[in-house]
């Protein structure tokens, strides 16, 4: 499943697609709009280990750090050059793979703005209101933390994490896995496990990929670069013809997919230390 952001650029809009989680979200849920005070909003609460805390923002970086408790914690701070920053509304959608947090910004054409879990309709035409997110997620809470222009930074979770911006880039560690996207930016990740079910993917357009994994990763590997080089750290059985710009083989016993792509950089898969 995927979902589309609609985004303002130059000639007209542009769908972005984002990864979502799936994990039996509901698809319509209740709103609940946050309060906020001088341009600040505030939201703490308790989210069940395995559950998802989802943030969805468009303008703005999302920094992500561990929090002392059992409680999350969200702080968005907005602020604005032309617009106002109480024209864009911060939603509070709870359901039940967890809570999901969007900034919405005002209607246009008629057509409203919605915050859903995985994703949902939100275009910002005309409107330069940023909002930063800061985010204290707790042990064994699931991250999801997309944006589409600014950085996203996630240090020390202790679960899952998908990360996604357009322009920006994405810096990653976790004690679980991670999956990561960008356009106009470079992914680093340190994956704390390397037992994850089906396919996880690091793809960009411009930038480099570094994912750091533990010793004794099986997989099977595709790596594409353009402008750039490949590095690995784990022997690899090559299926085919091996190049410096692409890389197709098996790590250790395989059993999961591992997909790296940029066009404009280098990859490289290290061990963790």
């Amino acid at each position: 499943m995927r979902t589309e952001l609609l985004l303002a650029a130059a000639g007209g809009l542009v769908a972005i697609g984002y990864p979502t989680f799936e994990s039996g979200w509901v698809t319509h849920a209740p709103r609940v709009a946050a309060q906020t005070q001088d341009g600040e909003f505030r939201w703490t609460g308790r989210i069940a280990n395995g559950k998802t805390l989802e943030i969805r923002g468009v303008n703005g970086e999302i920094r992500v750090e561990a929090a002392s408790g059992a409680e999350a914690e969200v702080l968005a701070r907005k602020s604005g050059r032309r617009s106002d920053p109480a024209s864009v509304e911060i939603a509070v959608v709870p359901h039940d793979g967890g809570v999901t947090i969007c900034a919405i910004y005002p209607a246009v054409k008629g057509r409203e703005n919605e915050c859903l879990p995985g994703g949902g309709h939100n275009n910002t035409r005309d409107n330069d209101v940023k909002v930063e997110w800061t985010v204290r997620l707790p042990d064994g809470v699931r991250l999801g933390a997309h944006t589409v222009n600014g950085d996203v930074s996630v240090r020390d979770a202790g679960a899952e994490v998908r990360a996604s911006t357009v322009n920006g880039d994405v810096n990653v560690s976790t004690r679980g896995v991670a999956e990561a996207s960008t356009v106009n930016g470079s992914i680093w990740a340190s994956l704390g496990r390397a037992d994850w079910t089906g396919t996880m993917s690091f793809h960009t357009v411009n930038g480099g990929i570094t994912i750091e994994v533990p010793d004794g990763l099986g997989a099977m590997i595709e790596a594409k670069t353009v402008n750039g080089s490949i590095e690995t750290d784990f022997p690899i059985t090559v299926q085919g013809r091996f190049g410096s710009r692409t890389l197709k083989g098996t790590i250790g016993a395989g059993g999961r997919d591992l997909e790296l792509a940029t066009v404009n950089g280098s990859i490289k898969l290290r061990k963790a230390s």
